[in-house]
């Protein structure tokens, strides 16, 4: 049996995974250039306007945005160290692997967790958070941790029932909410939903390499954070909001990210976010009734809380997952994205976000349904044919609008 490598493949990688995606080549022109000087004057303006951008993006006038050098899992320790002092508590509502991720992070870090159950492929529920907060009699605790889409499960919450959940116990606990999947490809009103925090990362939905992320935070949450007794240094607020007085970060920051992070929301802002949205939900629903056609089941149970992002496709009893993705690489060059936790090699994921298009999605669902075939899953054909009779219908209901 051969062990080496393949040779190059001609043509692009396919990168369809639900993070890290594919970087259009906008965004990478601007990066690509000498780094600037951190005492640069021009990094000022550079600051200023990707921070208001976000802050669109996020639907927000009122929040800060603190950017970090740092993925996902680093804003969520910004909001860990900022907000919790040592043995206080936080509810983090079950959503999958990454709700429990967090939870364990925070766990790490000498503070307590309230944990609600969940089951696979099932999102937030918004009336175990209610009960949750209603047996804190005491008030202990201080925040609720929810991530809005679990890529793991392919299944996103809604936010809006969550608040309300907060609301109906009449807790005063803040509301976090975790953007990372979801920011620029999916509605999120921050200020209009009540959320105190929102935490993101770049290499999703903002089209972006890894290495930046951020927290926008509410007055409520800053005022929150000075009672905070921990000492904190890297990730802390109050020294982000002093220099950024001055225009400028407390550290060196990653120029050639932001530059990419201003082409980016620049890009999405032309689109209009609107017809973002709309082109995210369409190819969502291509690729649903692509794996339909296939005969294969969708890990997130139920429509309303499907992602628009990414679908997790369950694997036929007595089949590898990694052992098809293996196979859709090796022939095809194409990355899907694993099954993670529990669910690892029983389900692969198919990204469907960021830079995107009809012809891109077609292309990746056919070299899932080749890749299907090529490893011997049982499945039916008719997938690409599905997905295709769909986004010609829908493109000829946007030609006739």
């Amino acid at each position: 049996m051969n062990s080496q490598p393949p040779g190059r493949i001609p043509g692009d990688r396919f990168l369809h995974s639900p993070g890290p995606t594919h970087i259009p080549a906008e965004v990478l022109n601007a990066m690509h250039r000498q780094p600037m000087d951190h005492g640069d004057p021009r990094l000022e303006q550079l600051i200023a306007v990707c921070e208001t951008g976000l802050r669109r993006l996020l639907q927000t006038d009122q929040a800060d945005v603190f950017l970090y050098i740092s993925n996902g899992h680093g804003a969520w320790e910004a909001t860990i160290e900022n907000l919790l002092a040592p043995g206080q508590a936080v509810l983090i509502p079950g959503s999958g692997h990454f709700s429990e991720q967090w939870a364990i992070q925070v766990e790490a870090t000498g503070r307590r967790v309230v944990r609600t159950p969940y089951r696979e492929g099932y999102p937030i529920d918004p009336g175990g958070v209610e009960q949750a907060l209603r047996a804190d009699k005491q008030r202990d605790i201080v925040a609720v941790f929810t991530v809005h889409t679990d890529t793991a499960s392919s299944a996103t919450c809604d936010l809006k029932a969550i608040r309300a959940a907060i609301d109906a116990a009449g807790h005063p606990a803040l509301f976090v909410a975790d953007v990372v999947a979801s920011l620029g490809a999916a509605p999120f009103a921050m200020d209009a939903l009540g959320v105190n925090v929102a935490v993101g990362a770049s290499q999703k939905g903002l089209m972006l390499p890894p290495g930046l992320s951020f927290n926008a935070v509410s007055d409520k949450a800053r005022k929150a954070a000075q009672s905070a007794t921990l000492p904190r240094s890297y990730w802390a607020w109050e020294d982000m909001i002093a220099a950024n007085k001055t225009g400028y970060f407390p550290y060196t920051p990653a120029t050639n990210l932001l530059y990419g992070l201003r082409e980016s929301i620049k890009m999405l802002r032309e689109e209009g976010l609107p017809q973002v949205f709309a082109r995210h939900a369409r190819h969502a629903e291509a690729t649903r009734r692509a794996v339909r056609a296939w005969d294969l089941e969708i890990l997130c149970a139920n429509a309303e809380e499907y992602s628009n992002t990414l679908t997790a496709v369950m694997m036929p009893a007595g089949h590898d997952a990694d052992a098809l993705r293996k196979t859709i690489l090796e022939a095809y060059d194409m990355s899907l994205g694993t099954g993670l936790g529990r669910l690892a090699g029983k389900i692969f994921r198919i990204g469907h976000l960021g830079d995107f298009n009809d012809l891109t999605l077609m292309g990746t669902l056919a070299g899932v349904e080749m890749g299907l075939a090529l490893a011997k899953v049982p499945h039916k054909q008719g997938g690409v044919a599905a997905a295709m009779t769909y986004l010609t219908e829908a493109a000829g209901s946007r030609n006739a609008g």
